[in-house]
């Protein structure tokens, strides 16, 4: 069932690559009339939108190299790429942020002029732009932590963006200069809240846990109440990459008199209640003694 994984990247291919020339044009509109505007508010959510071009081609490059084959000393492949592409998006943009705060606090004692118009219209694009880019992955973000993430970044800018554009309105209307550093800060405020579950799920995933949305005490229940299975140990739950959810258990029945399609139709009942794709079960009977692995007792 993994080639769904690679048949998602697939469909995802033309989306990132207009999701990076989108924003490296604007990445490069935004920082040079940043500079020329002197707007803390645009080079700083420029930094920001160049960041997520470093993510989307982290994400993408690493989606592709999952869809690789597996050999014998990679027995996986490369699918746990997608895992650290994710955590280093979350962990690049938090370094991002740090470096754009500190800018901001300076500006707070050193204000400098801002052209309101420049602000403006530069943001607008900026509007337009990260809405689009967007749309391109909403239908993928409830399946896959790395098209979740470019989805959220997105969405995010759209709204900084404009947040931007009312500062520039606001400066041309006061003149009050101090909006340009208190606008970037809310920028920060607005990424983080978006960024700490990209990086508390994608560290969840890198060590191994439940993935989010499986319930353990369902999966106990429902292996416990197969026919011919008294007890089951040693369940573990993973992900394989940010799409694919693996299983291990082992299963100790009453007898022998197993039909041929009791593991085949388990496995596939594993993945129409729980999307687990790739299960591995091992059979023991009741009468064969303890595993060894059965240390912490049967459920």
């Amino acid at each position: 069932m993994s080639h769904d994984h690679n048949h998602q990247i697939s469909n995802y291919n033309r989306a990132f690559a207009i999701a990076v020339i989108l924003n490296l044009i604007f990445v490069a509109i935004e920082a040079g009339y940043g500079v020329a505007a002197g707007s803390l508010a645009l080079i700083a959510d420029a930094g920001h939108n160049l960041s997520d071009v470093l993510s989307l081609l982290l994400a993408w490059g690493a989606g592709l190299l999952a869809t690789k084959p597996a050999t014998e000393k990679r027995t996986y492949g490369f699918r746990k790429v997608t895992i650290m592409a994710s955590l280093a998006s979350a962990i690049l943009l938090l370094v991002a942020l740090g470096g754009i705060t500190l800018e901001a606090i300076g500006r707070f004692f050193d204000p400098k002029p801002v052209d309101g118009i420049t602000v403006i219209a530069v943001a607008a694009i900026g509007v337009v732009i990260n809405t689009i880019t967007a749309l391109l992955f909403v239908s993928g973000q409830k399946h896959d932590l790395n098209i979740r993430g470019a989805f959220l970044h997105m969405a995010a800018d759209a709204g900084v963006s404009f947040g931007v554009v009312v500062a520039g309105i606001i400066i041309m209307v006061t003149g009050w200069l101090l909006i340009d550093p208190l606008i970037s800060l809310l920028i920060v405020a607005v990424i983080l809240v978006g960024t700490w579950s990209l990086l508390r799920d994608s560290m969840n995933l890198a060590i191994d846990a439940v993935p989010k949305g499986i319930n353990m005490a369902e999966i106990k229940r429902y292996l416990t109440s197969v026919e011919n299975i008294c007890q089951i140990h040693d369940l573990h739950v993973w992900s394989m990459s940010t799409t694919e959810i693996a299983l291990s258990v082992h299963l100790i029945i009453v007898d022998d008199s197993l039909n041929n399609d009791f593991l085949p139709k388990l496995q596939q009942q594993l993945y129409d209640r729980f999307s687990i794709e790739h299960s591995t079960i091992q059979v023991e009977r009741k009468d064969d003694g303890p595993c060894i692995l059965n240390k912490n007792g049967c459920v």
